[in-house]
């Protein structure tokens, strides 16, 4: 195999295509991408009746000072099969974990040896790594950017044979969040609760199975503002108050945070039409763009910097930084949304 890094596309190719490479160093912040590799290379490398002999799951806590029992059983020819597999999962639990170096400077072919190390990235600096880019595959799974999470929805249900409306994919990536753990857990969760027959799904959906209102969301708000409906914005603000262990004020300012410093970014675009708003600011659709054609509307350059500075004051504020009085969170809230209508 070459000696580069590969992306999970690239490994979950290859592995489909039964290339294999006689080591995977996986490691990183994002755990759903190691784990399903992993899990591919375990489910298909061996047929069922050769796996009794030939895989073999370890455990860093067991094997924390075990450097080399790893290294006795990699150098294990396969029984009565083309392949022996060990996945080495919590690897970042071994204390030695370069003693793995010299193996990796001579590995078999016919062993697989899957390297798990969680929850970070390995020393780039340490022989191991090197040899593993050198002889295998280096894989360092990052977690996804916010923004990039609608199209992993989109792109995960896809692979379910399923649909989801952009706003709806939106919607449930600024509730779960970017633990692609999770995230995968709600989906699958909702393609569950899909009546029979029924392919896409639905803000309804989530509403009923997620327990966001479809109608009461950040995303909403967002939308109020943008269009500067005074009354709109109050049901929602007075919604979230009142729910506001589902509405926490602090993921609220940094998502209005992320809309009015686009917003800011928008004057400069070429073209004022959606799709070049969309083509500037790196959105989806030119659907996405209709919160900023409004804003522009309804808000000068100077009112943005404005409201961009009272966002800041407002999560400071929050976080118990420069904090005047009693203000709860609710009337800081509801300060900073009244200073943006003004």
């Amino acid at each position: 195999m070459a000696t580069n890094e590969y992306t999970y596309e690239q490994i979950v190719r290859d592995l489909k295509a039964r290339k294999y490479a006689p080591v995977y160093f996986l490691m990183g912040e994002e755990d759903y991408y190691i784990d399903r590799i992993s899990e591919i290379i375990e489910e298909s490398v061996l047929a069922e009746e050769e796996k009794d002999f030939n895989l073999s799951i370890l455990y860093g806590l067991d094997y924390a000072d075990r450097v080399a029992d790893i290294v006795t059983l990699a150098r294990r020819y396969p029984m009565m099969a083309d392949h022996q597999v060990i996945i080495l999962r919590e690897a970042q639990m071994v204390r030695n974990l370069d003693g793995l170096a010299a193996y990796l400077q001579r590995p078999l072919e016919s062993t697989i040896l899957v390297v798990c190390y969680m929850h970070g990235t390995y020393d780039r600096r340490k022989k191991l790594t090197s040899l593993a880019l050198e002889k295998g595959v280096l894989f360092d799974s990052k977690r996804l950017k916010e923004s990039m999470l609608p199209r992993f929805i989109s792109s995960y249900l896809k692979g379910m044979g399923l649909a989801i409306e952009d706003s709806s994919a939106q919607l449930l990536a600024e509730h779960v969040g970017n633990n692609l753990s999770r995230l995968t857990g709600e989906l699958k969760k909702l393609a569950l609760a899909l009546p029979q027959g029924e392919k896409r799904i639905t803000a309804d959906v989530i509403e009923q199975n997620v327990g966001i209102s479809k109608e009461y969301n950040v995303f909403e708000l967002r939308t109020a503002l943008a269009e500067r409906n005074a009354k709109r914005v109050s049901q929602i603000v007075s919604y979230m108050t009142k729910n506001s262990k589902q509405n926490p004020v602090q993921p609220i300012f940094a998502n209005l945070f992320s809309y009015f410093a686009n917003l800011m970014l928008a004057y400069y675009a070429p073209q004022k039409t959606a799709e070049g708003i969309a083509a500037f600011l790196g959105l989806r659709s030119p659907w996405a763009a209709r919160d900023y054609i409004s804003g522009m509307r309804n808000y000068s350059a100077m009112k943005v910097l404005q409201i961009i500075r009272q966002i800041r004051l407002a999560d400071a504020r929050s976080k118990g930084v420069d904090a005047t009085g009693n203000l709860t969170d609710a009337e800081n809230f509801r300060e900073l949304t009244l200073f943006i209508l003004q």
